[in-house]
């Protein structure tokens, strides 16, 4: 989707985009890449039993929600909002003149009817670098996000030419979002807001053919 404030490309299907064949993958149900203008965003709306990442990779977002909470939600700022029974939020760029990109992700929750929560932590670029960094996980460990969900989400900004791996475990599945650069991935080589779904493997190898950060949750 285009306007004069804002470009989206969609993963899976989302508002008036639909298609059949791609409305989600596992628990993931939303994959949208954002660019917002500066001074525009998305008013206050509501949400329910949804659990929302949202993950800045340029400028800064002014979130505001009915939790009370609110800030600007900046790279290596994760956030972590859990709707639960109802939340209202609102979602603004936080500059007058640069545009603002960001991931925003939705996760199908556990059950239904959790208690709204918020939680947002810094992941410094070191602890990611060539490294596949816990960011969200069941039980928030390794100082990650706590969320409703058999979900751990991992990410990581590459070097040229290095390599990252991720051992799964039995019966798990994995989706790829190539947030920036390009990777290679089992001779498929991969752009930025490409995304990718795997199945059938207990372990997977990323290969950074240019600098580039990447995403990949590892799904029940």
């Amino acid at each position: 989707m285009q306007n004069d404030w804002l470009n989206t490309n969609y993963s899976f299907s989302f508002a008036n985009y639909r298609d059949p064949a791609h409305m989600g993958f596992r628990s993931l149900r939303v994959m949208n890449e954002d660019w917002v203008k500066g001074a525009s965003g998305f008013p206050t709306h509501p949400h329910r039993d949804m659990e929302i990442v949202t993950y800045v990779m340029q400028g800064g977002l002014q979130h505001r929600d009915s939790m009370g909470n609110g800030g600007i939600i900046t790279p290596n700022l994760v956030q972590r909002m859990s709707a639960g029974t109802g939340i209202y939020h609102s979602e603004f760029n936080a500059s007058e003149s640069e545009w603002v990109h960001l991931i925003q992700i939705w996760i199908l929750p556990d059950r239904r009817d959790h208690t709204p929560s918020y939680e947002q932590k810094m992941f410094h670029p070191q602890e990611k670098t060539n490294n596949l960094r816990l960011v969200a996980s069941p039980d928030g460990r390794d100082g990650s996000l706590s969320i409703n969900a058999d979900t751990h989400l991992y990410s990581a900004l590459m070097t040229r030419g290095e390599r990252v791996g991720l051992d799964l475990g039995p019966g798990r599945h994995v989706w790829l979002q190539v947030a920036t650069g390009d990777i290679r991935f089992r001779g498929h080589d991969l752009q930025a807001g490409d995304g990718a779904a795997i199945s059938g493997t207990d372990a997977i190898e990323l290969l950074a053919t240019t600098d580039a950060e990447v995403l990949v949750f590892n799904l029940a």
